[in-house]
């Protein structure tokens, strides 16, 4: 019976991780797709109505969407969070009168840590930062898609550009958490295991953001991210890695080769912890300088390692690895 009971537990979490999966790579397609047959259809009217509807509700995801407490507390988001599973992992408390951006690293192939711990409540974000609201914000794209869009919204996801960062840290009220994965695309062709890179040198919008909103900065890094897939790495000059780069251009995503186990689709069952890092207070600056803005990236820079090294050990790695920041 026990044996069974856990099968059966196993199973049952490969799925809901399974679904995640096969939504994050082809929900948008099938989005699309099913759209452009209703309109071939004697169901016409209803993507009609609903293309009408959207006109309107065009600008919704940027003025903070309309997430439920509901998706974010799927029961099965607790069998996804047991698959790996994902910890989350606090070391230091936040002032729910203050505003934050959290930057999260590494972005790995599909950010399973980032949606586990900041998308959903399988991880207790709520009660262990209370009075704290965490919201993703994800490729400002995938809001432009019929259907796609509603089911981002109801998981709390918010697009990642101005006008929604700015709505999130100065007309949301206080207790605001941004979460980015400051990496992105560039940072998943890297991901690989064994490999800690992540992609900051040149990324610094999120730091004249926070600056403009007066927003403290939070270093996280999801240990375990990079040993979900296999992933094939071209090398910069060759023609596979020409081609992603293209599609990236265009797209706002790069195309990975990866496999896991099983149906290949399925991530390794490998532990990810997610440690979240201490604020790094920032003062208000409506336009802040070249310089302050480098000032307070070198300091994120520093406090993400610093936070790496600490952790590293208790999550997994040996005291001989080290964190590349490219």
């Amino acid at each position: 019976m026990t044996e069974e009971k856990s099968q059966l537990k196993a199973f049952l979490e490969a799925i809901s991780v399974l679904q995640w999966v096969l939504s994050f790579l082809f929900l948008g397609v099938a989005c699309i797709i099913l759209m452009v047959y209703l309109m071939f259809t004697s169901l016409w009217p209803l993507p009609t109505l609903y293309f009408i509807w959207l006109v309107n509700d065009w600008k919704t995801p940027e003025r903070g969407g309309r997430g439920t407490t509901f998706v974010r507390k799927w029961k099965v988001w607790e069998q996804f969070r047991e698959y790996f599973p994902v910890k989350l992992v606090k070391t230091a408390d936040l002032n729910p009168n203050k505003n934050y951006i959290f930057g999260s690293h590494p972005h790995g192939i599909m950010c399973f840590g980032a949606f586990a711990c900041f998308s959903t409540e399988s991880c207790g974000f709520a009660e262990m930062f209370p009075g704290v609201k965490s919201t993703l914000v994800i490729l400002a794209g995938l809001f432009k898609i019929p259907l796609l869009r509603e089911y981002l919204m109801c998981a709390g996801l918010c697009p990642v550009s101005k006008p929604s960062l700015v709505h999130l840290l100065s007309k949301s009220g206080k207790g605001n958490a941004v979460v980015i994965v400051v990496g992105g695309a560039a940072e998943s062709l890297a991901s690989s295991p064994g490999i800690n890179r992540v992609v900051m040198k040149q990324r610094k919008g999120f730091v004249r953001t926070a600056l403009e909103h007066g927003a403290d900065l939070v270093p996280v890094y999801s240990f375990g991210e990079n040993e979900l897939f296999q992933q094939v790495i071209f090398s910069e000059d060759s023609l596979g890695r020409r081609l992603q780069g293209l599609f990236k251009s265009i797209m706002g995503f790069a195309p990975c080769l990866f496999v896991g186990e099983r149906v290949a689709l399925l991530p390794y069952r490998k532990p990810v912890t997610t440690v979240v890092g201490s604020p790094i207070s920032v003062p208000k600056c409506v336009t802040p300088t070249e310089k302050q803005v480098d000032h307070y990236h070198g300091l994120y820079m520093e406090a993400l390692s610093k936070l790496f090294h600490e952790h590293k050990v208790s999550c997994g790695l040996s005291e001989s690895h080290k964190l590349e920041i490219i």
